[in-house]
Protein backbone atom coordinates (compact mmCIF):
# COMPACT_ATOMS: atom_id res chain seq x y z
CA UNK A 1 0.00 0.00 0.00
CA UNK A 2 2.53 2.54 1.08
CA UNK A 3 4.66 1.77 -2.22
CA UNK A 4 1.27 2.37 -4.22
CA UNK A 5 1.22 5.80 -2.42
CA UNK A 6 4.68 6.53 -2.90
CA UNK A 7 4.32 6.17 -6.42
CA UNK A 8 1.65 8.49 -6.64
CA UNK A 9 3.54 11.60 -4.39
CA UNK A 10 5.70 12.03 -6.99
CA UNK A 11 3.00 13.45 -9.64
CA UNK A 12 1.19 16.71 -9.88
CA UNK A 13 1.40 19.78 -7.44
CA UNK A 14 -1.66 19.49 -4.93
CA UNK A 15 -0.54 15.58 -4.22
CA UNK A 16 0.77 15.82 -1.17
CA UNK A 17 -1.59 15.44 1.36
CA UNK A 18 -3.99 13.27 -0.81
CA UNK A 19 -0.72 11.07 -0.29
CA UNK A 20 -0.56 11.28 3.52
CA UNK A 21 -4.45 11.05 3.78
CA UNK A 22 -4.40 7.94 2.19
CA UNK A 23 -1.68 6.52 4.68
CA UNK A 24 -4.34 7.77 7.74
CA UNK A 25 -7.14 6.09 6.63
CA UNK A 26 -5.37 2.56 5.75
CA UNK A 27 -3.92 2.81 9.50
CA UNK A 28 -7.18 3.89 10.44
CA UNK A 29 -8.72 0.91 9.29
CA UNK A 30 -5.95 -1.39 10.15
CA UNK A 31 -6.47 -0.02 14.07
CA UNK A 32 -9.27 -1.00 16.37
CA UNK A 33 -11.15 0.66 18.90
CA UNK A 34 -9.68 -0.63 21.83
CA UNK A 35 -6.45 0.18 20.71
CA UNK A 36 -7.16 3.91 19.92
CA UNK A 37 -8.94 4.45 23.27
CA UNK A 38 -5.90 2.35 25.04
CA UNK A 39 -3.43 4.59 22.59
CA UNK A 40 -5.88 7.77 23.31
CA UNK A 41 -5.08 9.20 20.25
CA UNK A 42 -7.75 9.46 16.56
CA UNK A 43 -5.95 10.22 13.49
CA UNK A 44 -5.94 13.86 11.99
CA UNK A 45 -8.01 14.17 8.90
CA UNK A 46 -7.04 16.64 6.33
CA UNK A 47 -9.37 18.73 6.66
CA UNK A 48 -8.35 19.36 9.93
CA UNK A 49 -5.11 19.61 9.25
CA UNK A 50 -5.01 22.26 6.85
CA UNK A 51 -7.03 24.44 8.80
CA UNK A 52 -4.44 24.17 11.55
CA UNK A 53 -1.74 24.39 9.20
CA UNK A 54 -3.46 27.87 7.93
CA UNK A 55 -2.93 29.08 11.37
CA UNK A 56 0.60 29.13 11.08
CA UNK A 57 2.65 32.13 10.68
CA UNK A 58 6.16 30.27 10.78
CA UNK A 59 8.45 33.54 9.32
CA UNK A 60 11.78 32.02 10.30
CA UNK A 61 14.22 31.55 7.35
CA UNK A 62 14.80 28.13 9.04
CA UNK A 63 12.21 26.29 10.38
CA UNK A 64 11.79 23.71 12.75
CA UNK A 65 8.62 21.83 13.58
CA UNK A 66 7.77 19.74 16.33
CA UNK A 67 5.09 17.18 16.45
CA UNK A 68 4.47 15.24 19.64
CA UNK A 69 1.99 12.18 18.53
CA UNK A 70 2.20 12.24 14.87
CA UNK A 71 0.06 9.68 13.76
CA UNK A 72 1.09 9.14 10.09
CA UNK A 73 2.17 12.53 9.90
CA UNK A 74 -0.73 13.97 8.91
CA UNK A 75 -0.10 17.76 10.57
CA UNK A 76 3.69 18.47 9.89
CA UNK A 77 2.38 17.32 6.17
CA UNK A 78 0.14 20.05 6.23
CA UNK A 79 2.48 22.39 7.59
CA UNK A 80 4.92 21.70 5.19
CA UNK A 81 2.58 22.27 2.30
CA UNK A 82 1.35 25.59 3.90
CA UNK A 83 5.25 26.92 4.26
CA UNK A 84 6.34 25.63 0.96
CA UNK A 85 2.97 28.07 -0.31
CA UNK A 86 4.09 31.04 1.46
CA UNK A 87 4.93 34.13 -0.78
CA UNK A 88 8.33 33.66 0.12
CA UNK A 89 8.80 30.62 1.94
CA UNK A 90 11.61 29.02 4.24
CA UNK A 91 15.44 28.14 3.27
CA UNK A 92 14.88 25.20 5.03
CA UNK A 93 12.48 23.09 7.19
CA UNK A 94 13.49 20.10 10.03
CA UNK A 95 10.82 18.09 11.28
CA UNK A 96 11.05 15.92 14.55
CA UNK A 97 7.99 13.97 14.60
CA UNK A 98 7.29 11.94 18.03
CA UNK A 99 4.91 9.05 18.05
CA UNK A 100 4.89 5.92 20.67
CA UNK A 101 3.24 3.16 18.09
CA UNK A 102 5.61 1.34 16.68
CA UNK A 103 2.86 -0.05 14.29
CA UNK A 104 2.92 3.73 12.02
CA UNK A 105 6.76 3.70 11.89
CA UNK A 106 6.50 2.81 8.06
CA UNK A 107 3.90 5.10 7.38
CA UNK A 108 5.61 8.16 9.51
CA UNK A 109 8.71 7.39 7.48
CA UNK A 110 6.70 7.59 3.81
CA UNK A 111 5.49 10.99 5.22
CA UNK A 112 8.74 12.28 5.53
CA UNK A 113 9.55 10.94 2.26
CA UNK A 114 6.92 12.87 0.27
CA UNK A 115 7.89 15.89 2.62
CA UNK A 116 11.22 15.62 0.94
CA UNK A 117 9.90 15.54 -2.77
CA UNK A 118 7.24 18.03 -2.16
CA UNK A 119 10.39 20.71 -0.54
CA UNK A 120 12.79 19.17 -3.01
CA UNK A 121 10.20 20.54 -6.19
CA UNK A 122 10.11 23.80 -4.69
CA UNK A 123 14.02 24.36 -3.94
CA UNK A 124 13.59 24.07 -0.18
CA UNK A 125 16.04 22.15 2.03
CA UNK A 126 13.94 19.55 3.59
CA UNK A 127 15.26 17.17 6.81
CA UNK A 128 12.91 15.00 9.00
CA UNK A 129 13.04 12.31 11.76
CA UNK A 130 10.74 10.30 13.04
CA UNK A 131 11.54 9.21 17.44
CA UNK A 132 9.60 6.00 18.23
CA UNK A 133 9.16 7.04 21.90
CA UNK A 134 7.53 8.30 24.72
CA UNK A 135 7.11 11.87 23.71
CA UNK A 136 6.73 13.37 27.68
CA UNK A 137 9.85 10.98 29.04
CA UNK A 138 12.12 12.43 26.14
CA UNK A 139 10.90 15.71 26.78
CA UNK A 140 11.54 15.49 31.09
CA UNK A 141 15.14 14.08 29.73
CA UNK A 142 15.67 17.07 27.59
CA UNK A 143 14.56 20.08 29.92
CA UNK A 144 14.83 18.16 33.81
CA UNK A 145 16.86 20.62 35.60
CA UNK A 146 17.46 18.47 38.09
CA UNK A 147 20.97 16.77 39.66
CA UNK A 148 22.07 15.54 36.46
CA UNK A 149 23.50 17.69 33.41
CA UNK A 150 21.08 19.22 31.22
CA UNK A 151 20.85 17.77 28.19
CA UNK A 152 20.29 20.64 25.67
CA UNK A 153 16.97 21.63 24.94
CA UNK A 154 15.30 21.75 21.09
CA UNK A 155 14.15 25.15 20.43
CA UNK A 156 11.39 24.61 17.97
CA UNK A 157 9.62 27.31 15.65
CA UNK A 158 6.42 25.60 15.69
CA UNK A 159 4.90 22.70 17.35
CA UNK A 160 1.53 21.59 16.00
CA UNK A 161 -0.35 18.73 17.63
CA UNK A 162 -3.04 16.70 18.35
CA UNK A 163 -2.40 15.51 21.56
CA UNK A 164 -3.55 11.97 23.02
CA UNK A 165 -6.82 12.09 25.60
CA UNK A 166 -6.25 10.15 27.97
CA UNK A 167 -6.48 10.34 32.15
CA UNK A 168 -2.96 9.63 33.69
CA UNK A 169 -2.78 7.80 37.13
CA UNK A 170 -1.08 9.71 39.94
CA UNK A 171 1.10 6.98 40.14
CA UNK A 172 2.50 6.39 37.03
CA UNK A 173 5.49 6.76 35.18
CA UNK A 174 3.97 9.62 33.04
CA UNK A 175 2.74 11.37 36.13
CA UNK A 176 6.91 11.68 37.08
CA UNK A 177 7.97 12.63 34.36
CA UNK A 178 5.95 15.57 33.89
CA UNK A 179 6.61 16.61 37.47
CA UNK A 180 10.39 16.65 36.83
CA UNK A 181 9.71 19.78 34.43
CA UNK A 182 7.46 20.98 36.60
CA UNK A 183 3.89 19.77 35.18
CA UNK A 184 0.92 18.81 37.35
CA UNK A 185 -1.82 17.78 35.25
CA UNK A 186 -4.46 15.07 35.17
CA UNK A 187 -4.45 14.00 31.60
CA UNK A 188 -1.90 13.87 28.73
CA UNK A 189 -3.04 15.94 26.87
CA UNK A 190 -2.79 18.87 28.92
CA UNK A 191 0.55 17.77 29.26
CA UNK A 192 1.46 17.19 26.06
CA UNK A 193 0.72 20.82 25.35
CA UNK A 194 2.56 22.11 28.37
CA UNK A 195 5.66 20.01 27.25
CA UNK A 196 5.50 21.18 23.85
CA UNK A 197 5.55 24.77 24.56
CA UNK A 198 8.38 24.24 26.97
CA UNK A 199 10.33 23.16 23.99
CA UNK A 200 9.49 26.18 21.50
CA UNK A 201 12.12 29.06 21.56
CA UNK A 202 10.82 32.76 22.04
CA UNK A 203 7.88 33.93 19.93
CA UNK A 204 8.01 29.99 18.89
CA UNK A 205 3.95 29.28 17.68
CA UNK A 206 1.81 26.60 19.38
CA UNK A 207 -1.19 24.91 17.26
CA UNK A 208 -2.57 22.52 18.95
CA UNK A 209 -5.97 20.63 18.84
CA UNK A 210 -7.53 19.58 21.90
CA UNK A 211 -11.10 18.92 23.86
CA UNK A 212 -12.37 22.30 25.41
CA UNK A 213 -12.71 20.71 28.65
CA UNK A 214 -9.70 22.15 29.87
CA UNK A 215 -11.56 25.91 29.55
CA UNK A 216 -12.89 25.42 33.00
CA UNK A 217 -13.55 23.25 36.16
CA UNK A 218 -10.77 23.14 39.26
CA UNK A 219 -8.42 19.76 37.56
CA UNK A 220 -7.27 22.11 34.40
CA UNK A 221 -6.55 25.55 36.71
CA UNK A 222 -2.80 24.95 36.52
CA UNK A 223 -3.06 24.20 32.63
CA UNK A 224 -4.49 27.29 32.09
CA UNK A 225 -2.37 29.26 34.23
CA UNK A 226 0.15 27.84 32.31
CA UNK A 227 -0.51 28.33 29.13
CA UNK A 228 -2.03 32.08 29.71
CA UNK A 229 1.14 33.06 31.52
CA UNK A 230 3.89 31.52 28.97
CA UNK A 231 2.21 32.45 25.36
CA UNK A 232 -0.34 35.33 23.95
CA UNK A 233 -3.32 33.14 22.29
CA UNK A 234 -3.82 34.56 18.89
CA UNK A 235 -6.99 32.53 17.24
CA UNK A 236 -9.55 30.00 18.65
CA UNK A 237 -11.42 27.63 16.10
CA UNK A 238 -14.40 25.97 17.50
CA UNK A 239 -16.53 23.53 15.65
CA UNK A 240 -20.53 24.64 15.60
CA UNK A 241 -21.15 20.18 16.12
CA UNK A 242 -18.71 17.88 18.05
CA UNK A 243 -18.69 15.11 15.76
CA UNK A 244 -17.40 17.20 12.67
CA UNK A 245 -13.43 17.13 14.06
CA UNK A 246 -13.28 13.51 14.16
CA UNK A 247 -16.54 12.00 12.41
CA UNK A 248 -14.44 9.07 10.58
CA UNK A 249 -13.91 7.99 14.04
CA UNK A 250 -17.59 8.82 15.79
CA UNK A 251 -15.69 11.12 18.41
CA UNK A 252 -17.80 13.15 19.79
CA UNK A 253 -15.67 15.33 22.19
CA UNK A 254 -16.29 19.06 21.53
CA UNK A 255 -12.81 19.86 20.59
CA UNK A 256 -10.90 23.44 19.66
CA UNK A 257 -7.87 24.43 18.07
CA UNK A 258 -6.20 27.07 19.39
CA UNK A 259 -2.89 29.08 18.09
CA UNK A 260 -0.64 30.73 20.21
CA UNK A 261 3.31 32.47 20.70
CA UNK A 262 5.34 31.77 23.47
CA UNK A 263 6.80 34.58 25.08
CA UNK A 264 5.22 37.62 23.28
CA UNK A 265 2.78 40.13 24.89
CA UNK A 266 -0.49 39.47 24.47
CA UNK A 267 -2.59 41.56 22.30
CA UNK A 268 -5.86 43.30 23.01
CA UNK A 269 -7.74 40.70 21.00
CA UNK A 270 -8.07 37.37 19.90
CA UNK A 271 -10.00 36.26 16.84
CA UNK A 272 -12.14 33.21 17.06
CA UNK A 273 -13.04 31.22 14.07
CA UNK A 274 -16.16 28.34 13.68
CA UNK A 275 -17.72 26.82 11.28
CA UNK A 276 -20.09 23.61 10.60
CA UNK A 277 -17.00 21.46 9.59
CA UNK A 278 -13.37 21.91 9.17
CA UNK A 279 -13.45 22.36 5.05
CA UNK A 280 -16.44 24.77 5.59
CA UNK A 281 -16.04 28.51 5.48
CA UNK A 282 -15.14 29.85 8.62
CA UNK A 283 -17.33 33.02 10.29
CA UNK A 284 -14.68 34.99 12.44
CA UNK A 285 -14.93 37.45 14.76
CA UNK A 286 -12.87 39.85 17.52
CA UNK A 287 -12.93 39.00 20.82
CA UNK A 288 -11.45 41.29 23.74
CA UNK A 289 -8.92 39.22 25.74
CA UNK A 290 -10.69 40.72 28.84
CA UNK A 291 -13.85 39.39 27.52
CA UNK A 292 -12.13 35.83 27.10
CA UNK A 293 -10.26 35.69 30.47
CA UNK A 294 -12.42 37.80 33.20
CA UNK A 295 -10.02 40.15 34.65
CA UNK A 296 -9.86 39.01 38.94
CA UNK A 297 -11.22 35.78 38.04
CA UNK A 298 -8.96 33.16 40.02
CA UNK A 299 -10.24 30.03 38.29
CA UNK A 300 -9.33 32.04 35.20
CA UNK A 301 -12.44 30.47 32.96
CA UNK A 302 -11.43 30.85 29.05
CA UNK A 303 -15.42 32.30 28.05
CA UNK A 304 -15.85 31.40 23.91
CA UNK A 305 -18.04 33.69 21.91
CA UNK A 306 -17.92 32.33 18.32
CA UNK A 307 -21.16 34.75 17.42
CA UNK A 308 -23.15 37.19 17.85
CA UNK A 309 -25.51 35.32 19.71
CA UNK A 310 -22.83 34.28 22.29
CA UNK A 311 -21.88 37.49 22.33
CA UNK A 312 -25.26 38.83 23.14
CA UNK A 313 -25.56 35.95 26.05
CA UNK A 314 -22.50 37.36 28.03
CA UNK A 315 -23.02 40.86 27.24
CA UNK A 316 -26.46 39.94 29.47
CA UNK A 317 -25.31 37.84 32.11
CA UNK A 318 -22.45 41.12 33.06
CA UNK A 319 -24.84 43.18 34.14
CA UNK A 320 -25.44 40.32 37.36
CA UNK A 321 -23.52 41.26 40.01
CA UNK A 322 -24.54 38.40 42.84
CA UNK A 323 -22.34 35.45 43.64
CA UNK A 324 -23.81 32.77 45.75
CA UNK A 325 -22.19 33.74 48.95
CA UNK A 326 -24.21 36.68 48.46
CA UNK A 327 -27.04 34.83 48.15
CA UNK A 328 -26.15 33.33 50.99
CA UNK A 329 -26.78 30.02 48.75
CA UNK A 330 -24.49 27.29 48.56
CA UNK A 331 -24.36 24.50 45.47
CA UNK A 332 -22.92 20.93 46.85
CA UNK A 333 -22.60 17.61 44.95
CA UNK A 334 -25.17 14.93 46.64
CA UNK A 335 -23.68 13.17 49.35
CA UNK A 336 -25.16 9.31 48.40
CA UNK A 337 -22.29 7.55 45.81
CA UNK A 338 -24.55 4.68 45.55
CA UNK A 339 -21.68 1.73 45.24
CA UNK A 340 -20.36 3.05 48.33
CA UNK A 341 -23.68 2.52 50.27
CA UNK A 342 -24.95 -0.10 48.16
CA UNK A 343 -25.89 -2.00 51.58
CA UNK A 344 -28.46 0.59 52.67
CA UNK A 345 -30.22 0.69 49.09
CA UNK A 346 -33.57 -0.37 48.26
CA UNK A 347 -35.11 -0.79 44.78
CA UNK A 348 -38.79 0.54 46.00
CA UNK A 349 -39.88 2.41 49.22
CA UNK A 350 -40.04 0.27 52.27
CA UNK A 351 -40.49 0.77 56.42
CA UNK A 352 -37.16 2.71 57.50
CA UNK A 353 -36.34 4.23 54.01
CA UNK A 354 -36.35 7.54 52.65
CA UNK A 355 -36.58 8.47 48.86
CA UNK A 356 -33.31 9.09 47.15
CA UNK A 357 -33.08 11.32 44.30
CA UNK A 358 -31.22 10.33 40.96
CA UNK A 359 -31.38 12.43 38.13
CA UNK A 360 -33.76 10.16 36.26
CA UNK A 361 -36.36 11.67 38.93
CA UNK A 362 -36.28 14.82 37.02
CA UNK A 363 -39.45 15.54 35.61
CA UNK A 364 -40.65 18.88 33.90
CA UNK A 365 -38.77 20.69 35.88
CA UNK A 366 -39.49 18.66 39.32
CA UNK A 367 -38.82 15.94 40.97
CA UNK A 368 -40.94 12.96 40.76
CA UNK A 369 -40.55 10.22 42.85
CA UNK A 370 -40.57 7.07 42.97
CA UNK A 371 -40.29 5.74 39.72
CA UNK A 372 -41.39 2.41 38.33
CA UNK A 373 -39.58 0.07 36.42
CA UNK A 374 -36.13 1.41 37.45
CA UNK A 375 -32.97 0.13 37.19
CA UNK A 376 -31.15 1.45 40.07
CA UNK A 377 -32.85 2.53 44.14
CA UNK A 378 -35.45 4.12 44.47
CA UNK A 379 -34.87 4.41 48.51
CA UNK A 380 -32.06 4.28 50.96
CA UNK A 381 -32.44 2.92 54.91
CA UNK A 382 -32.50 5.89 57.31
CA UNK A 383 -29.85 4.98 60.09
CA UNK A 384 -27.15 6.12 62.14
CA UNK A 385 -24.97 4.69 59.10
CA UNK A 386 -26.42 6.73 56.70
CA UNK A 387 -27.36 9.46 58.88
CA UNK A 388 -24.14 11.76 57.34
CA UNK A 389 -25.57 10.73 54.03
CA UNK A 390 -29.01 12.59 53.92
CA UNK A 391 -30.58 15.97 54.06
CA UNK A 392 -33.67 17.59 55.55
CA UNK A 393 -36.83 16.74 53.35
CA UNK A 394 -37.20 20.49 52.35
CA UNK A 395 -37.16 22.61 49.33
CA UNK A 396 -33.85 22.59 46.59
CA UNK A 397 -33.03 23.24 43.45
CA UNK A 398 -30.98 19.84 41.89
CA UNK A 399 -29.09 20.00 38.59
CA UNK A 400 -27.43 16.90 36.86
CA UNK A 401 -24.01 16.94 36.49
CA UNK A 402 -24.02 14.51 33.67
CA UNK A 403 -25.82 15.47 30.43
CA UNK A 404 -26.57 12.96 27.79
CA UNK A 405 -25.30 14.60 23.70
CA UNK A 406 -29.33 14.26 23.73
CA UNK A 407 -30.27 16.59 25.83
CA UNK A 408 -31.07 20.19 24.55
CA UNK A 409 -29.50 22.33 27.22
CA UNK A 410 -26.17 21.56 29.45
CA UNK A 411 -27.72 22.77 32.95
CA UNK A 412 -30.90 20.64 33.58
CA UNK A 413 -32.58 22.38 37.17
CA UNK A 414 -35.52 21.00 39.07
CA UNK A 415 -37.46 21.71 42.01
CA UNK A 416 -37.60 19.53 44.96
CA UNK A 417 -40.52 20.49 46.49
CA UNK A 418 -40.59 18.82 50.02
CA UNK A 419 -44.65 18.90 50.04
CA UNK A 420 -44.34 16.21 47.42
CA UNK A 421 -42.96 13.84 50.34
CA UNK A 422 -44.24 12.15 53.15
CA UNK A 423 -40.42 12.32 54.92
CA UNK A 424 -38.20 13.82 57.22
CA UNK A 425 -35.12 13.01 55.77
CA UNK A 426 -33.76 12.73 51.78
CA UNK A 427 -31.14 11.29 49.64
CA UNK A 428 -29.82 13.48 46.71
CA UNK A 429 -27.19 11.01 44.49
CA UNK A 430 -23.83 11.94 43.40
CA UNK A 431 -24.79 12.52 40.18
CA UNK A 432 -26.47 15.56 41.00
CA UNK A 433 -25.94 18.73 42.27
CA UNK A 434 -27.83 20.69 44.96
CA UNK A 435 -28.40 24.62 46.00
CA UNK A 436 -29.03 24.82 49.69
CA UNK A 437 -28.70 27.65 52.57
CA UNK A 438 -26.17 26.40 54.88
CA UNK A 439 -27.55 22.60 54.67
CA UNK A 440 -31.01 23.64 54.61
CA UNK A 441 -33.67 24.29 52.26
CA UNK A 442 -34.77 26.96 50.42
CA UNK A 443 -38.56 28.97 50.01
CA UNK A 444 -40.35 27.69 47.33
CA UNK A 445 -40.74 30.44 45.46
CA UNK A 446 -37.13 30.96 45.51
CA UNK A 447 -36.50 27.21 44.46
CA UNK A 448 -38.58 27.66 41.70
CA UNK A 449 -37.46 30.97 40.49
CA UNK A 450 -33.70 30.10 40.43
CA UNK A 451 -34.59 26.75 39.30
CA UNK A 452 -36.36 28.37 35.80
CA UNK A 453 -33.31 30.97 35.64
CA UNK A 454 -30.94 27.95 35.74
CA UNK A 455 -33.26 26.59 32.70
CA UNK A 456 -33.34 29.43 30.33
CA UNK A 457 -31.66 29.97 26.91
CA UNK A 458 -29.08 32.78 28.11
CA UNK A 459 -27.69 31.08 31.07
CA UNK A 460 -27.47 27.91 28.50
CA UNK A 461 -25.58 29.87 25.81
CA UNK A 462 -23.50 31.77 28.41
CA UNK A 463 -22.83 28.39 30.24
CA UNK A 464 -21.35 27.01 27.02
CA UNK A 465 -18.83 29.85 25.97
CA UNK A 466 -16.43 28.22 29.07
CA UNK A 467 -18.30 24.94 29.56
CA UNK A 468 -16.62 22.57 26.70
CA UNK A 469 -18.30 18.85 28.24
CA UNK A 470 -21.39 17.42 29.12
CA UNK A 471 -20.45 17.50 33.10
CA UNK A 472 -21.45 20.45 35.29
CA UNK A 473 -19.71 20.78 38.20
CA UNK A 474 -20.53 22.39 41.33
CA UNK A 475 -17.40 25.10 40.63
CA UNK A 476 -18.89 25.83 37.15
CA UNK A 477 -22.34 26.74 39.24
CA UNK A 478 -20.30 28.42 41.62
CA UNK A 479 -18.66 31.03 38.80
CA UNK A 480 -21.98 32.20 37.62
CA UNK A 481 -23.58 35.57 38.75
CA UNK A 482 -27.32 35.50 40.02
CA UNK A 483 -29.68 38.32 39.93
CA UNK A 484 -31.09 39.32 43.47
CA UNK A 485 -33.08 37.42 46.08
CA UNK A 486 -35.82 39.52 45.05
CA UNK A 487 -35.67 39.16 41.56
CA UNK A 488 -35.50 35.78 41.34
CA UNK A 489 -38.18 35.58 43.81
CA UNK A 490 -40.45 37.27 41.56
CA UNK A 491 -39.62 35.44 38.99
CA UNK A 492 -40.90 32.41 41.12
CA UNK A 493 -43.74 33.86 41.80
CA UNK A 494 -44.33 33.97 38.16
CA UNK A 495 -44.43 30.29 38.28
CA UNK A 496 -48.36 30.00 38.72
CA UNK A 497 -48.97 26.64 36.28
CA UNK A 498 -45.54 25.04 37.52
CA UNK A 499 -44.29 24.13 33.79
CA UNK A 500 -44.37 27.32 32.04
CA UNK A 501 -43.12 27.14 28.18
CA UNK A 502 -39.41 27.62 27.49
CA UNK A 503 -39.97 30.79 25.38
CA UNK A 504 -41.84 32.15 28.57
CA UNK A 505 -38.95 31.31 31.10
CA UNK A 506 -36.67 32.71 28.38
CA UNK A 507 -38.66 36.42 28.16
CA UNK A 508 -38.83 36.51 32.00
CA UNK A 509 -35.28 35.82 32.66
CA UNK A 510 -34.20 38.19 30.04
CA UNK A 511 -36.54 41.28 31.63
CA UNK A 512 -35.74 40.14 34.49
CA UNK A 513 -31.81 40.97 33.95
CA UNK A 514 -32.45 43.80 32.62
CA UNK A 515 -34.40 44.64 35.95
CA UNK A 516 -31.05 44.23 37.28
CA UNK A 517 -29.53 47.45 38.96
Amino acid sequence: MIGQVEASAIQGSNELLKSVESLRLSASRRATLSHKTEMGQFLTPISVARLMASMAGCNDPKVRILDAGAGVGTLFAALVERLCQKPVPPESIFVTAYEIDPSLLESLQATLRFCGQWCKRQGIEFRGEVIISDFLKDAADRLDNGFFEKTEAPSFSCAILNPPYKKINSDSATRHHLRRIGIETSNLYTGFVTAAIQMLKYSGELIAITPRSFCNGPYFHPFRKYLLSETALRRIHVFESRSTAFKDDEVLQENIIYSAVKGVARQATVTITSNTAPDAKCESRKMKYEELIRPNDPDLFIHITPDAKSHEAALLMTRLRHSLPDLGLSVSTGRVVDFRAKEFLRMEPGAGTVPLIYPAHFDNGYVSWPKSNFRKSNAIISSDETSELLVPNENYVLTKRFTSKEERRRIVAAVYDHNRFATKLVGIENHINYFHRQHRGLSIVLARGLAMFLNSTPVDTFFRQFNGHTQVNATDLRNIKYPSLVLLEKLGSKDASESPIQAEIDSLVNRMVFDER
